[in-house]
């Protein structure tokens, strides 16, 4: 069983920014998908939810776990990576199952961009 560790997240600005700097994106229905490769052995997950495009702190806290159980469940397909998710400004169109839809490609493409090395 997959678990989403405290290992799992970023939490240094600095990582954020790298990411910000040197990544690969993936795109579409409301969300962004960047990523980067990292020395930490595992993959880990950040979030960038602009409260911009959703100003109820409910709406921001239901997509966050959404994200990060799409996340948990797809951790071991993926290479040593960080990836930030941001969200774009027609993200309040979506329901729930249309961004798990999104998040299961975006997740696919993030695993062609960088494939897992056995």
């Amino acid at each position: 069983m997959a678990k989403f560790s405290r290992g799992m997240r970023m939490n240094n600005p600095r990582d954020f920014s790298r990411v910000f700097r040197q990544a690969k994106r993936v795109g579409g229905k409301g969300l962004t998908i960047l990523t980067v490769e990292n020395s930490v052995g595992h993959p880990r997950l950040g979030l960038a939810i602009a409260k911009k495009h959703l100003k109820l702190a409910n709406r921001r806290n239901r997509l966050k776990r959404i994200i990060r159980e799409s996340f948990r469940l797809h951790q071991s397909d993926f290479a040593n990576i960080d990836i930030v998710v941001l969200t774009r400004h027609d993200i309040t169109k979506r329901s729930s199952d249309e961004l798990w839809q999104a998040l299961e490609r975006h997740w696919l493409a993030v695993g062609s961009q960088w494939p897992k090395k056995s």
